[in-house]
């Protein structure tokens, strides 16, 4: 049998700021594919997504939080 790989070094979540940058990229590629089916102009789609990626970013960064202490506790 393999031996298990060493357990990943502890860190702190990314800064709230990657979260929205993340958020804000994934929400503009899904509203662009609806958005061009639509016609909705490409300024819009982009604001609609720099709001949603703002909204969704706390959310994320305290999912990664919670993700990253369990991983410390296995």
């Amino acid at each position: 049998m393999t031996a298990s790989p060493p357990p990943l070094p502890a860190r702190p979540p990314r800064a709230l700021v990657v979260h929205l940058g993340i958020d804000t990229a994934v929400a503009f590629l899904a509203l662009l594919v609806v958005g061009l089916i639509v016609g909705a102009p490409l300024l819009a789609i982009a604001a609609v997504a720099v709001i949603v990626g703002a909204i969704a970013a706390p959310y994320t960064r305290r999912a990664e939080a919670r993700a990253l202490a369990e991983r410390v506790r296995e």
